[in-house]
């Protein structure tokens, strides 16, 4: 960081440091959640069917939207 003739550290650098800190940070949280979530799911479940077409869910979608049957 650059500093003036008195000392002080000038205040864009100080924001740029700060911001590029932020950035690490963030970017280092999200590959170690990343990590996680992917040992997490078999692939079982990665292909397990989610569809279900007798759900409450689904009957009340085509209900309301007047599909015919």
């Amino acid at each position: 960081m650059k500093t003036k003739g008195n000392g002080k550290i000038v205040r864009r650098d100080f924001l740029r440091v700060l911001g590029v800190g932020a950035a690490a940070a963030t970017t280092s949280v999200a590959f170690a959640s990343e990590g996680h979530a992917q040992t997490k799911n078999s692939s079982d479940e990665r292909r397990k069917a989610r569809y279900k077409a007798d759900s409450a869910d689904v009957k009340a979608y085509y209900r309301v939207n007047n599909y015919p049957r």
